[in-house]
């Protein structure tokens, strides 16, 4: 069993029978009182992250995870449909609201990395930046800066990104999943 004291930004521990990961640790010393400890936590069973205070008699279990690389396959109907890294049969599937914003940016074949518990799969981690086709992009008008030269592109995936001016269509741009932002222009389109 673990204490306050034990915890780490990184660790993940069973709270109220989920298993939850560590993000921020602060622990708070005030006068004469006791001292508790400060947390943001995210749940890895439903991907919501939480402030959480907790007293010197918390104790907490430390659950074991095991990573590993899954390839995505489609989404269909709220669901986004993965399989382990060269056995295709066994397959799984994600809810949506486990997946988050960033499932937006996935393509087919793109790897990520699954976080499994006790043998089954919780969430996947997506990769940072992921390279996408700007499908449709509005033309740049000159002179139309004013608001720091930007324009709103959807991608092949579906996903909307604001991108600089010149980024054109068919333009190949690398976009930070974590963020939701332009990064930079991988390829262009020879018009």
């Amino acid at each position: 069993m673990l204490t306050i004291n034990d915890l780490e930004n990184g660790i993940v521990v069973s709270i109220e029978g989920d298993p939850f990961e560590i993000l921020e640790v602060s622990h708070q010393h005030i006068g004469r009182g006791g001292s508790n400890v400060q947390t943001r936590i995210k749940n890895l069973r439903t991907g919501a992250v939480l402030s959480r205070n907790f007293k010197p008699a918390d104790k907490f279990e430390e659950v074991e995870v095991e990573k590993k690389p899954m390839k995505f396959l489609y989404a269909n109907r709220g669901e986004y449909w993965f399989c382990e890294e060269g056995k295709p049969a066994n397959r799984f599937s994600l809810p949506e609201g486990v997946m988050g914003d960033g499932a937006s940016f996935l393509k087919a074949n793109t790897i990520v990395e699954a976080i499994l518990v006790r043998g089954s799969v919780l969430n996947v981690i997506l990769p940072i930046k992921v390279d996408l086709k700007v499908m449709e992009a509005p033309p740049g008008i000159k002179g139309n800066t004013a608001q720091g030269g930007t324009k709103l592109v959807t991608l092949e995936t579906g996903a909307e990104v604001a991108v600089p001016l010149f980024i054109n269509e068919g333009d190949i741009v690398r976009v930070n999943t974590l963020t939701k932002s332009y990064v930079e222009r991988v390829e262009k389109t020879s018009v």
